[in-house]
């Protein structure tokens, strides 16, 4: 113990030095071997992942930017495509009902025209009808004069007014 009692730290003799020294040289030597490399692998490893997580997130920034100005193209295409379908389909509803508007009044006007041309037929039936029946009514009255022998002029008068109210009559 007397041995111990000499030590001192601060003042270190030769042996204690270099067995010290070489005790931290190969304890440097094996954490540097087991521990260090790994620990410095690892970080490289960690440093590398980072800077890859990094690019692909800027790869994937740049590739959604590049995916919405393209949405926004077709988004834009798809409207102008939109208006044209609806102006189109205007178009064509205007041209039908203008189309179904001519058609129409062709067939009104020909409606029309034929029922003239009936009002017209009937009307020329009837005319001859009155005239059939106003010849055939004058054909009995001058039958019937004539069939009667008359002696004067006021039998005559008097018969000829009697069938015509008869014929008014009927």
């Amino acid at each position: 113990m007397i041995y111990l009692a000499d030590f001192s730290p601060i003042r270190p003799e030769f042996g204690l030095f270099a067995w010290t020294t070489l005790f931290f040289l190969l304890f440097w030597l094996l954490i540097g071997k087991f521990a260090f490399k790994p620990i410095a692998e690892s970080l490289k490893k960690r440093e590398s992942d980072i800077q890859d997580a990094i690019d692909s997130a800027k790869k994937a920034r740049e590739e959604m930017s590049n995916m919405k100005a393209e949405n926004e193209r077709v988004l834009a295409e798809a409207r102008e495509e939109r208006a044209k379908i609806l102006a189109e389909a205007k178009d064509t509803k205007n041209s039908i009902i203008t189309e179904a508007r001519d058609k129409a009044k062709e067939e009104a006007s020909k409606v029309i025209s034929n029922a003239m041309n009936d009002i017209e037929n009937q009307k020329k039936l009837a005319m001859t009808e009155v005239k059939d029946q106003v010849s055939k009514l004058a054909i009995e009255i001058a039958e019937k004069i004539i069939r009667k022998d008359l002696a004067g002029n006021a039998d005559q008068q008097s018969f000829a007014k009697k069938l015509v109210d008869e014929l008014n009559l009927n």
